[in-house]
């Protein structure tokens, strides 16, 4: 009976442990199933992250393409454009050069010297002058006679360059000469005078001479004289006239010999052929000595007498060459170069 209790007991413990071992089989299983499950959610969460890095991705391209498709700076549109748009210029240029190749060549002329531009007449009479020859002062005026190129009786002119400057008040040369031969104008000479200055004046050939009554002239603005001379005490009276006369060069100025109380002798001086001569800003004077008609004499003569008088005038602070160059022409003819060491 006790092996019988035994026995039992043994086959229930028996029992048990298989039971339970059942039981504990499962658990690595279990525990590999769990595992395996949460590998597979970690993967679908990596995938799900990759997915949605790359739209965010996506969706920042699309982002820049579309910020810079606004600003036109490198959209796949204006891209494009661009490239049609240089291409049609390359095509335009192919074409134009084509079409240049294609046209006869025209020849160009050289440009004309200012002497081939003159008329016939003239480079006729031009060619009497050598071109880099310098001439004494009888030989330029023989040659400024024959070479007027107009049928009236032209000025015959001179131009001295001179190594002044202008802008020096004592460089500034300004003065007044009495042609000896005249200056073949008739000059119309008027005299703003008192009483006695007026009848004086007429005597020495004034065309003009009055007192009050030659004002009331320049209020109508009637000027009919080439010169006016005046006297000293009548001067405050033309003082509201100066803007008429002024700009006409008609001021009577003490400088030029216009304003004076020997009106006789300014008269005689005015109609006998007195000019004023003045340096331009360039430092060149420019001055009529005479008519073609004058002759070679007298307008030596007058010649002589402006070189005298410039090379007395010369200012005392001049450093240099005070005559650099003399040119003697007519109103319309050919320039011929004398030399300066005559003057």
């Amino acid at each position: 009976m006790a092996e019988a209790k035994k026995t039992t007991k043994k086959a229930d413990e028996a029992k048990a442990k298989k039971v339970t071992s059942k039981k504990a089989a499962p658990k690595p299983v279990k525990e590999a199933a769990k595992a395996k499950k949460s590998t597979k959610v970690v993967e679908e969460v990596a995938i799900q992250t990759e997915t949605t890095v790359e739209a965010a991705e996506v969706t920042s391209t699309e982002t820049e393409e579309k910020t810079t498709a606004k600003a036109g700076k490198r959209s796949a549109k204006a891209i494009k454009e661009s490239e049609e748009k240089q291409a049609k210029e390359e095509r335009k240029t192919q074409k134009a050069e084509s079409d240049e190749d294609k046209k006869p060549k025209i020849q160009q002329k050289p440009a004309r010297s200012k002497l081939e531009r003159r008329s016939k007449n003239f480079r006729k009479l031009a060619e009497q002058i050598e071109k880099d020859k310098v001439y004494s002062l009888a030989e330029a005026l023989a040659l400024a006679t024959k070479t007027s190129p107009v049928k009236f009786d032209a000025t015959v002119e001179m131009h001295i360059r001179l190594g002044v400057d202008p802008r020096q008040a004592d460089q500034n040369l300004r003065d007044t000469i009495v042609m000896p031969a005249g200056t073949g104008k008739s000059v119309r000479v008027a005299v703003f005078a008192d009483a006695d200055g007026v009848a004086a004046a007429k005597k020495a050939g004034a065309d003009i001479a009055g007192a009050d009554e030659f004002l009331q002239q320049l209020d109508k603005g009637t000027i009919d004289f080439d010169i006016l001379i005046a006297t000293p005490q009548q001067m405050a009276k033309l003082g509201k006239y100066a803007r008429l006369l002024g700009p006409k060069g008609l001021m009577p100025n003490p400088k030029s010999g216009t304003v004076t109380t020997d009106v006789t002798k300014a008269v005689s001086e005015a109609k006998a052929g007195r000019v004023e001569y003045r340096v331009d800003s360039t430092g060149i004077v420019h001055l009529g000595i005479g008519k073609v008609s004058f002759g070679d004499k007298k307008l030596a003569d007058n010649a002589n007498a402006v070189l005298a008088s410039i090379k007395a005038n010369k200012p005392s602070s001049l450093k240099g060459t005070y005559m650099k160059s003399i040119y003697i022409t007519t109103s319309m003819g050919p320039s011929i170069q004398v030399t300066v060491a005559e003057a």
